[in-house]
């Protein structure tokens, strides 16, 4: 018997990192799934944006999160991450399922403004050591990836 095949909303992460290497983590709005925690800039793909760039949906998620700033785009992705989220039904029944994809971009200039979205922002070093204090599910699957991968491209 063939198995049944998911159904996956994607979402576009950004780790947007300033000039002293921090990242913008963003505080988790109360009562969501990440209460507690931190997100990252970006989100879900809406669906009419099926045939448009990936760079547009980023910079679209973006502005919409932390306003209207500038940043450098690399569009090769860093790190994946899973989770559900239990406040919506997905097609198949059960849990929605949601598929990050992150990339990595550099901060130019703009001033941060949080949408609703979010309750404040924090610019924080990553270790791998506090990782898990910030971050959950996904994002904490997505930033320990990404660590990974910064550290294997300093091994070449």
């Amino acid at each position: 018997m063939p198995s049944e095949r998911d159904f996956y909303q994607v979402s576009l992460k950004l780790f947007l990192k300033n000039n002293e290497g921090e990242v913008l983590c963003l505080k988790a709005a109360r009562g969501g799934i990440y209460d507690g925690f931190y997100d990252l800039p970006g989100g879900r793909i809406h669906l009419d944006e099926f045939k448009d760039p990936l760079e547009k949906i980023i910079k679209r998620e973006v502005q919409e999160e932390v306003g209207n700033i500038e940043f450098e785009l690399n569009l090769k992705p860093v790190a994946l991450g899973r989770n559900e989220n239990p406040k919506k039904e997905g097609p198949l029944g059960g849990f929605v399922h949601i598929l990050n994809i992150f990339f990595k971009a550099n901060f130019k200039c703009g001033e941060i403004k949080i949408s609703d979205e979010h309750r404040n922002f924090k610019w924080i070093k990553l270790e791998k050591d506090n990782l898990e204090k910030y971050f959950k599910f996904a994002i904490l699957e997505g930033a320990k990836m990404y660590l990974e991968n910064l550290d294997d491209a300093d091994k070449n």
